[in-house]
């Protein structure tokens, strides 16, 4: 168990489409102290991102590496890339405890950090208002064709599946209010009993 000061594990999951990495943006520059989890990835990156600030990019054999040293605290395959998020740097924020941990990964990651860091992760699941309004999103991109939309789509199905496992379930209908309710929720998680309760000026009573 990873000793807990006061930081938490903020988790982001949503099909791909539906606002995740704009309201990620949004929580880094609100007022809430955030350190950014940056994952690990074998795709090229788009244009105007940034190596590690969107994400590090290296090579399947790189990444092969990474995952034989136990380096991700999860990792996962998804439209034949490769995704990992460090573990080193969740403990490092975790046990600085200054500020939360914000990080951005799939549904599946999302579970696998859950078990992790039972007390300290907290999962949030992002949905589109609709499908046809989640088809919009992803056609309005023009990243995909026809059929890589439809896969994404389907996928999104699949991973819906999964929400159970998660704490919160939030609608982007619109990106204010999503952001508005995304920071209720985290302010919220601070005051839940077991962790003021482990708070240090709390055990001096």
């Amino acid at each position: 168990m990873i000793e807990n000061k006061g930081g938490i594990v903020v988790v982001i999951s949503a099909p791909s489409g539906v606002g995740k990495t704009t309201l990620c943006k949004r929580l880094l520059q609100s007022s809430l102290p955030f350190a950014y989890s940056v994952s690990f990835t074998t795709r090229a990156p788009r244009k105007n991102e940034i190596e590690g600030v969107d994400y590090y990019f290296v090579s399947r054999k790189e990444f092969q590496k990474m995952i034989e040293e136990k380096k991700f605290i999860e990792w996962a395959e998804v439209h034949g890339r490769l995704y990992g998020t460090s573990e080193k740097f969740l403990n490092e924020v975790i046990k600085n405890g200054e500020k939360d941990v914000l990080v951005e990964v799939d549904i599946k990651g999302g579970i696998e950090i859950k078990k992790k860091y039972s007390q300290q992760a907290v999962l949030i699941f992002l949905l589109p208002p609709s499908w046809e309004e989640l088809k919009k999103r992803l056609n309005k991109r023009g990243t995909e064709n026809e059929k890589k939309v439809k896969e994404r789509i389907e996928r999104a199905k699949k991973e819906i599946k999964y929400t159970p496992y998660y704490d919160y379930i939030v609608i982007n209908d619109n990106i204010n209010e999503a952001l508005n309710t995304l920071l209720v929720i985290i302010k919220a998680e601070h005051y839940r009993a077991n962790r003021v309760l482990n708070k240090k000026f709390i055990k001096e009573f």
